[in-house]
């Protein structure tokens, strides 16, 4: 006897559905407590529908950091043309890191599950990092063939701001305590405006 056609009654869930869920898992109970049977029953599939498209919950939920990070970069950066003033790239900067610190995800990872931000930080880039880079990289590039920004490689100056703003993304909470978060904010982008300042001939900033 021959199989009859596959039952197609039952449409595969969408990814769209599961990470929607792994991130409401991770807003309420963090890493540590989410399972694959919580993001299933929250998606309304089962597990080997999950496991079939991610191996385990460490890989699924780096998706979904990625996609929640890349949203908010995207999220400003949105509907801009080329940047190519030295202070609408500054702005850009410094508007991309306060969305960041500001983000429910990384404010609760920051807040239960830093763990998850280690490997970032000392092992190796993660995906959202790499697109930021390169993003952050062909704006420089803009800006110096502009001559709005100074004249060094953008793959070390976009490296240089990645490192300068990932600090006040991160650690910014713990040295406002007497200054608010906006003051520090500006103090980031006098930072970048002096780093990225085209020098004169004496090695001083035009």
């Amino acid at each position: 006897m021959k199989p009859g056609p596959p039952n197609r009654s039952r449409r595969p869930v969408e990814d769209e559905a599961v990470l929607a869920a792994a991130l409401e898992c991770l807003l309420t109970v963090g890493m540590r407590r989410t399972t694959m049977a919580d993001i299933a029953r929250r998606a309304g599939t089962s597990r080997q529908t999950i496991y079939r498209r991610w191996p385990d919950v460490q890989s699924l939920v780096a998706e979904v950091m990625t996609r929640q990070w890349l949203g908010v970069v995207s999220g400003v950066l949105e509907g801009e043309g080329p940047l190519r003033g030295r202070a609408e790239i500054v702005d850009a900067l410094v508007a991309v890191a306060a969305g960041l610190r500001a983000d429910p995800l990384l404010r609760r990872i920051v807040e239960i599950d830093p763990e998850l931000l280690v490997p970032y930080l000392f092992d190796r880039r993660g995906a959202s990092q790499d697109v930021m880079l390169e993003r952050i990289e062909s704006m420089l590039a803009e800006g110096r063939r502009s001559g709005a920004v100074r004249d060094l490689p953008p793959g070390v100056m976009a490296r240089t701001v990645l490192l300068t703003a990932q600090s006040f993304v991160l650690s910014a909470a713990t040295m406002a305590d007497g200054v608010t978060v906006e003051e520090l904010d500006e103090q980031l982008r006098g930072l970048l405006d002096r780093y990225l300042t085209p020098l004169g001939p004496e090695g001083k900033p035009q």
